[in-house]
């Protein structure tokens, strides 16, 4: 039994989520994702005007009348969701907590295909596979996506991209758009991802809060990891210590950052301190100039 809390949180999410799609970013989602090509519909006698590279031959030459192909585009997409549910996502110190942005903003992306009549599937991971629910479309199945999103209690508190990008490969026999939604606090995870970047159109969406950058200068604080357990003290009021902090938290995005780019992968940005709209909103505008050059 979902707790009521539970069922006014997605009912909120759906009506929130729904407005978004339709008055934001509807046009932008269809035109920045392509279907699977053309796919042949009919013939019909040739008019004025037709493109004589279009004419069917063979039609034509038993009729004796000139007749051209129809296509229509085939537009109908998978899109997978693979969402980090690792306990890291417990983490958040500005709006909400690292999950509950990731929760909110894929239900985003859920509402985006069913209103564009594409399938929606799901995959959540920590240090394992927790659930999958294979594609489909309608809102009876985008409410059980965003009800797993939030209502799921995860086995396992690490997080293994690897693991979740080759289940990926496993599940799906056609191409994809696969948003990969993580903190990307993990390690070993390059080649999984070059190899799936070159069969399905692959985004990475990067969740992160602002004291994974920079700590506060409050003293002697006790630092822990919520998917080890570890624990450490550190003399935040030590300008060496914040910058020393600063430094790694900024060479492991740049290396990460740097990866994608090499590879050709989105990257999405967003974070707990500012709204992820805008940092959608980017992505559709950036990816639809692209494919207009």
């Amino acid at each position: 039994m979902i707790p009521k809390e539970i069922l006014k949180k997605i009912r909120r999410i759906q009506i929130y989520t729904t407005r978004v799609v339709q008055d934001v970013f509807a046009g932008e989602y269809h035109s920045v994702f392509k279907g699977r090509g053309m796919e042949f519909e009919e013939v019909r006698e040739y008019q004025v005007g037709d493109d004589v590279r279009i004419i069917d031959w063979n039609v034509t030459a038993r009729t004796g009348h000139p007749y051209v192909k129809l296509f229509r585009e085939e537009r109908e997409l998978t899109v997978m969701i693979l969402a980090d549910i690792s306990a890291s996502g417990s983490f958040g110190t500005v709006r909400r907590f690292k999950a509950e942005l990731i929760a909110e903003l894929c239900a985003v992306l859920a509402f985006a295909a069913i209103n564009n009549n594409d399938k929606i599937g799901l995959i959540l991971f920590t240090d394992r596979i927790e659930k999958y629910i294979p594609p489909d479309k309608g809102i009876t199945h985008v409410l059980r996506v965003i009800r797993e999103l939030l209502y799921y209690r995860p086995e396992g508190k690490g997080t293994n991209i690897s693991a979740a990008v080759e289940f990926l490969s496993k599940v799906t026999t056609r191409q994809t758009v696969s948003f990969l939604v993580s903190d990307f606090f993990a390690t070993g995870y390059e080649r999984p991802i070059s190899i799936a970047a070159k069969r399905h159109d692959l985004i990475a969406i990067s969740v992160s809060d602002p004291r994974e950058r920079e700590l506060p200068a409050v003293g002697i604080m006790e630092l822990e990891d919520p998917e080890s357990g570890e624990t450490v003290s550190a003399d935040t009021g030590d300008r060496r210590v914040r910058e020393a902090f600063s430094k790694i938290a900024r060479r492991r995005e740049a290396a990460r950052d740097d990866f994608f780019k090499a590879r050709g992968i989105d990257c999405i940005k967003v974070s707990t301190s500012e709204p992820y709209l805008r940092a959608l909103l980017s992505f559709f505008k950036s990816r639809e100039r692209r494919m207009a050059v």
